[in-house]
């Protein structure tokens, strides 16, 4: 297969990007960015600690340990030649990596030294060395990261949500898996993990900055080891649409109360209209200046760490509000009644053109950073989608198209408030 090479251009950005299909199979984007000294790179693949479950090329099913993309993560960074991060300290690169629900990405920036550090990256990544002995070694480093998630009042008023809105889907389930699943974890197992999806074909390259084309490729070129395509299934228990319970408390040390409030939705693929229309949505119900948001503060409900995401990928959906909250009880049914209220009466004029101008002005300034450019390529390319797309979506959006998004999102009905709380306050809260 040879190299393929197509300009992506946005009038509406005033920017462009080339996408690139390798011919290793690899899908590669590169965003060169004028007069920027940074640069920075992102692999990653569409493999995430909800593929515990999986078949390639229609073979026997292959059931994992929860956990064992986190650990892969982990060991790939380890060769018989040393670690991976002392070899970038070596180009004063700044590398890091990490493990989602539905993907894994590798990653590093830097102001000088590009091909060194490109040529790193490329190279452990394809040079996996698990033995029985290394991976042994790593239960107890992430053990310990096991305990301080759990210890992690942010981290566990989440956990203890999705466990309150869904009852088979491995996304309820800790991205780190616990102690006892990571000890079922061997070095053979991890190859069948990576041989499976660390399949140039499943996996994307995104490069921005102050980098070109020919410097991508010649790097690219000299390191990539051609794959063959192969078809991966993942196999998820059927999801009911219903919440398991809508209330789950925990007792923690906290200084304030924290909440989470998850409006479980339908689990299906986003496109870029839909995406588009949702942000718009979530920016008009909650974000500051939105009268939801003066209401919660005007009463003492919220603070400044209140937030709101949409929150979805393979099989999952919702959206989530949370923060701090003195009273999250009745933050939440503020909030539910609102929803309520806007669904009934529709969106103000007002609020929906703040809303667009501020989701459109998100978009667009989110390409003057290098990081955000290359993480969101690759978070739109793993989901089928394109971001210059996305922002004519926003551009294009009407408010009737955002008032029929939201008859079809946000049943108050279907929705898990969690709360982490001190153990000595009042059950009133």
């Amino acid at each position: 297969m040879n190299t393929e090479i197509k300009e992506v251009k946005s009038s509406r950005a005033g920017d462009s990007y080339f996408k690139i299909k390798h011919s290793s199979g690899l899908n590669i984007f590169v965003y060169p960015k004028q007069g920027y000294r940074s640069s920075y790179a992102i692999i990653g693949t569409k493999y995430g600690s909800v593929n515990t479950c999986f078949s390639s090329d229609g073979g026997e099913k292959i059931t994992v340990p929860d956990g064992i993309a986190h650990y892969l993560e982990h060991k790939l960074f380890e060769s018989e030649e040393g670690d991976a991060f002392a070899r970038y300290a070596e180009t004063g690169a700044s590398a890091n990596a990490y493990t989602s629900f539905e993907k894994t990405c590798y990653l590093f920036s830097c102001s000088d030294k590009f091909e060194e550090s490109f040529e790193i990256l490329l190279d452990f990544v394809q040079d996996p060395y698990f033995t029985p002995e290394t991976v042994a070694k790593e239960q107890g480093i992430i053990g310990q990261e096991i305990k301080m998630y759990d210890d992690t009042p942010d981290w566990r008023v989440m956990f203890n949500m999705l466990g309150g809105m869904y009852r088979n889907h491995p996304v309820k389930k800790d991205i780190a898996g616990t102690v006892e699943t990571i000890a079922e974890i061997t070095a053979e197992k991890l190859y069948d993990c990576y041989n499976t999806f660390y399949n140039l074909n499943n996996m994307v390259l995104c490069v921005s900055g102050n980098v070109t084309v020919e410097q991508v490729l010649k790097t690219c070129d000299r390191m990539l080891k051609p794959c063959e395509e192969h078809t991966i299934d993942n196999y998820f228990d059927e999801e009911p649409y219903e919440i398991v319970t809508p209330y789950v408390e925990q007792s923690f040390p906290v200084s304030m109360p924290l909440f989470n409030l998850g409006f479980k939705e339908k689990a299906e693929r986003l496109d870029e209209k839909q995406l588009a229309y949702t942000d718009i949505l979530m920016s008009a119900l909650a974000s500051p200046t939105s009268a939801l948001y003066r209401d919660l503060l005007d009463n003492n409900l919220i603070n400044n760490t209140f937030a709101y995401e949409l929150f979805e990928g393979p099989g999952y959906c919702s959206v989530i509000f949370g923060g701090e909250s003195r009273a999250p009880k009745q933050a939440a049914e503020m909030i539910k009644r609102y929803i309520s209220k806007i669904k009934a009466e529709g969106i103000a004029d007002e609020d929906f053109i703040i809303a667009k101008k501020a989701v459109y002005g998100d978009a667009v300034s989110s390409l003057n950073s290098v990081s955000n450019i290359s993480n969101t390529l690759a978070d739109y390319y793993f989901n089928g989608n394109e971001y210059f797309t996305y922002i004519e979506e926003v551009a294009a959006a009407r408010k009737e198209n955002i008032e029929r998004r939201l008859s079809k999102m946000l049943d108050v009905n279907n929705c898990t408030l969690s709360v982490v709380k001190n153990e000595d306050e009042g059950g009133a809260i």
